[in-house]
């Protein structure tokens, strides 16, 4: 007897059109495990890049040219969009007062 296919998690938003691959990121067992002493350690950082690394090698193979080409620019576009979100919160976060000395 075959298993029923898993359930599509959509990427994006239907009504605010914004991704939600990071509130999915946030709930990955991986992640929160991570986390959970408020630090991430080099090995973890090892752990989590060999993740991202298998799951390349083992995709990648698969796709034609030119989808092999859009989901290139997708992983970019998506690296590009975490790394500014990343830096508009450190940005937000920073003290409000100019140092005068």
């Amino acid at each position: 007897m075959s298993q029923p296919a898993p359930q599509r998690v959509h990427w994006f938003d239907e009504k605010s059109h914004t991704p939600l691959i990071d509130q999915y990121a946030r709930k990955m067992t991986s992640f929160l495990e991570v986390m959970a002493d408020g630090k991430i350690d080099d090995q973890e950082l090892k752990t989590q890049e060999t993740r991202v690394y298998s799951l390349m090698k083992e995709l990648e193979p698969q796709l034609d040219d030119a989808l092999h080409a859009k989901v290139t620019t997708l992983l970019c576009e998506l690296a590009a969009y975490d790394l500014m979100q990343m830096l508009g919160q450190m940005r937000q976060s920073r003290p409000k007062t100019k140092f005068r000395g």
